[in-house]
């Protein structure tokens, strides 16, 4: 069965002058332009093929592989703005459709945003949605504690940013959590920090070890010996200045802020610490 707006094996069932016929099965033949046949294709060949709509809104193939598929997310870049809606580059000769009702907010020409690839139901072609919550949900039964997963930052909020985790789920990263720059549109590597009891997920950046939270604390503690014993980074400190310090995010310096006062090693105060005496 072809699957439209993603990738298909399908078998070559004849040559001519202006490209190739692919078995589209139920849905006919399919045309691959010529100059997207691999030299020295033949009749009963098979090949991987990406099959969309052309400007007729007939089905075609390309070899090419466009910058996401159909039940992915992409951080794509407007080049068009017309009556109909947004049109994105993605890697495609005809640019992809934004309706204006999947518009989270109006989008500008030169600027990218995180959308989703999916089949309107009505036209039956490839749109994207900046809607993001209407097709990803916020929770999943598949993750545990402390699974490495893959994030795309796709939007910010007064709490910190939201991701999508493996290219299905949103989440959550706090602020508190951030130790780097990072921007809309950005892929990496993450954790799930958290799964809460409403079954949603906190991420982090960064998984700190007993090991690593040991030497973060031997760290402060040199830190503060050098400002004097005493200093004004304290737990309330915003996380970039946290950061800058130490590398690592602000819930990580509150762990090991913690860690060194259950050791009476120092004294916690709202605007300062201080080493004990």
């Amino acid at each position: 069965m072809i699957e439209l707006g993603k990738l298909n094996t399908l078998t070559v069932l004849k040559k001519l002058d202006f490209g190739i016929y692919l078995d589209g099965g139920d849905l006919d033949e399919i045309l691959l332009p010529r100059r997207y046949v691999p030299d020295g294709c033949s009749v009963g060949d098979q090949l991987e093929v990406f099959v969309h709509l052309d400007s007729e809104d007939m089905l075609i193939a390309t070899t090419e592989t466009p910058k996401a598929m159909v039940g992915e997310c992409a951080f794509l870049s407007v080049v068009e703005v017309n009556r109909v809606g947004a049109f994105l580059d993605w890697g495609l000769p005809k640019d992809l459709l934004v309706p204006f009702g999947e518009q989270q907010k109006p989008m500008q020409v030169g600027q990218s945003y995180v959308v989703y690839l999916y089949i309107d139901p009505a036209s039956e072609r490839i749109a994207a949605s900046t809607k993001l919550d209407k097709f990803l949900g916020d929770t999943s039964p598949y993750y545990k504690d402390q699974q490495e997963v893959d994030l795309l930052i796709c939007g910010r909020t007064d709490l910190g940013y939201k991701a999508v985790v493996d290219g299905g789920t949103i989440g959550l990263l706090f602020n508190s959590d951030v130790f780097k720059p990072i921007s809309i549109g950005q892929k990496m590597k993450g954790f799930i920090k958290r799964i809460r009891e409403d079954k949603k997920l906190d991420l982090c950046l960064q998984l700190v070890s007993r090991e690593a939270l040991d030497d973060l604390s031997e760290k402060i503690l040199a830190f503060i010996k050098a400002e004097g014993g005493k200093t004004t980074l304290t737990e309330k400190s915003q996380p970039d200045v946290i950061a800058k310090q130490f590398g690592v995010s602000k819930s990580s310096y509150k762990k090991a802020l913690g860690k060194l006062y259950k050791k009476r090693l120092i004294v916690i105060e709202k605007t300062f610490i201080e080493l004990v005496k």
